[in-house]
């Protein structure tokens, strides 16, 4: 901590910054993936230290969502035997070093939800006990499915259960750490912080907050160095006081992937017509009939994955206007981009902080989320965080799928392997995948289906071939795409579903190089002509 009677914090290099974090310490790492607001030059000082001298060593790490760009960069940079103790993430898939040595057992890992550890930041910092959520009821997050430990070496239980006046909720205490990695574009010469060319405000200022008043020591890395009172007050987001040392990096990337992009931090607003179309494939398929589960003036959320092409989908047929597309990481509005990149948006229209998103979403402020999938079980179940046996954690997926309104599950019949041809304007599968996504029971609980239906949400999901909608007692094929059957369909899952009296079929329009109206909307059950 800053010592008192001091004002300016110190500007240091990156290596000396590092010196300061003691082995065992408790470190914070506010950030995303894809290089959002990424401290890349102080967690490479971490890494580089460790290697030459052996510490910091036995570090616990804090990271509310992923960080990294699945080769190398972020966190995975720290993935060095002895380096890091234990970890506490809301999302592994951008860090698959780490992930990996979590899988094996090699740290001590938990993945609880990328929400719940944005909004524990501003409990720590006011130092309440903890927060209290139904979020992650019923999933592998609820102690009694494994409290998110992701293997045998981690024992330490981070969630509870309680019931206050006769209802279940989880409760989360509120961590405390030493020390705190955070990045901003500007800091003036007291520390003050600034985010201009930022793509998000995540919760550096919460998390700046909750390490100072734990007694830590918060290192902020910036690209440039302002005079003192020279930046407008309004835009600084971490006041200097809570800052006790600056890094400057001149080549500080604004995402994994490009340098600067005005449009990306809102500085400038540049046409969408520009960008390029999504090709046809079984992924434009499903994008598109989410988009038509979209009604007009919808708030909307996108996830990772097949999901994440909805935004590109509304953008060519001209729907982009008639919704507000919103970004777990603070982002209101524009077309999310996708990829490595997920979490940033073009041509935004407002960034606010990571855990108010939450807010507004666990306070049912959502009207539909389109969300990715691995599997889907015969309760309806679904699974996104743990793939192929490899951790990928959930992110905001459990925040966002248990409070929207509608919940549409985008992903592919199958998967390993699945090629497909849409030449003809028909859906023809040149590969089959090797492995059925609908199956008798999903490997970790991502999405409960029966907690769902007590709550009333309307929950489809939705592949390159067929329609599901979750039933009484789970998923009810209700739409298949032309000329498929529904034995088709059925012989690739591992179970039999229900199917609708009056099965619909997928909208000819889909399948086309380009559709011929802006809105068709969801199939009328029975539909086979061109027309619903």
């Amino acid at each position: 901590m800053r010592t008192s009677g001091k004002i300016a914090p110190d500007f240091l290099t990156a290596r000396e910054a590092v010196d300061r974090i003691p082995d065992r310490a408790r470190v914070l790492v506010e950030a995303s993936g894809g290089g959002v607001i990424e401290p890349s030059a102080l967690i490479a000082a971490v890494a580089e230290r460790y290697r030459h001298t052996a510490a910091p060593s036995e570090l616990s790490v804090y990271f509310c969502s992923g960080i990294g760009d699945r080769n190398g960069a972020g966190m995975d940079m720290m993935a060095i035997p002895g380096l890091v103790k234990t970890a506490v993430a809301g999302h592994w898939a951008m860090t698959p070093t780490l992930s990996t040595m979590a899988h094996d057992g090699e740290i001590e890992a938990y993945n609880l939800p990328q929400g719940v550890l944005a909004q524990l930041l501003r409990e720590s910092a006011a130092h309440r006990p903890g927060l209290v959520t139904k979020v992650g009821l019923g999933t592998f997050i609820d102690p009694r499915h494994g409290g998110g430990k992701l293997n045998d070496a981690t024992t330490a239980d981070l969630v509870k259960v309680l019931e206050l006046e006769g209802e279940e909720y989880l409760y989360y205490p509120s961590p405390s750490f030493d020390v705190a990695l955070i990045r901003g574009t500007t800091a003036d010469e007291h520390g003050n912080l600034t985010l201009e060319h930022e793509t998000a405000k995540l919760g550096v200022l919460a998390a700046a907050m909750a390490v100072r008043n734990s007694g830590g020591i918060v290192i902020a890395q910036v690209k440039r160095v302002a005079a003192a009172h020279t930046l407008s007050p309004k835009s600084v987001v971490v006041p200097g006081h809570l800052v006790d040392a600056v890094v400057v990096d001149e080549d500080q990337w604004q995402t994994a992937i490009n340098h600067y992009n005005p449009a990306f931090s809102g500085e400038l607003y540049v046409p969408f017509g520009r960008s390029p179309a999504m090709p046809l494939s079984e992924r434009k398929v499903v994008a598109r009939r989410a988009l038509d589960e979209i009604p007009y003036g919808a708030v909307v959320n996108l996830g990772v994955g097949m999901a994440d092409g909805v935004a590109t989908a509304a953008l060519e047929e001209g729907r982009l206007g008639e919704m507000t597309l919103t970004v777990e990481q603070g982002l209101v509005g524009g077309v999310p981009e996708r990829g490595v990149i997920f979490g940033v948006t073009m041509n935004p229209e407002a960034v606010i902080e990571h855990a108010s998103q939450f807010d507004f979403y666990d306070g049912g402020g959502l009207d539909v989320t389109c969300l990715g999938f691995a599997e889907v079980d015969m309760e309806g179940n679904v699974n996104s965080s743990l793939v192929d046996g490899r951790i990928f954690g959930a992110g905001g997926f459990i925040n966002i799928s248990q409070a929207a309104k509608k919940v549409v599950f985008c992903g592919s019949l199958t998967a390993g392997g699945l090629r497909t041809d849409l030449t003809g304007s028909a859906l023809r599968v040149t590969s089959e995948g090797k492995h059925h996504k609908f199956v008798q029971k999903v490997r970790q609980i991502t999405f409960n289906a029966r907690l769902a239906r007590e709550r009333g949400q309307e929950v489809l999901y939705i592949t390159e071939r067929a329609v599901f909608a979750l039933g009484d007692d789970g998923p009810v094929l209700i739409e298949v795409a032309p000329g498929w059957t529904t034995e088709q369909i059925v012989a690739l899952m591992d179970f039999r579903p229900k199917i609708s009296e009056s099965v619909g079929q997928m909208h000819p329009s889909l399948f086309r190089e380009t559709r011929a109206r802006t809105h068709i909307g969801p199939a009328t059950a029975g539909t086979t002509s061109e027309e619903n």
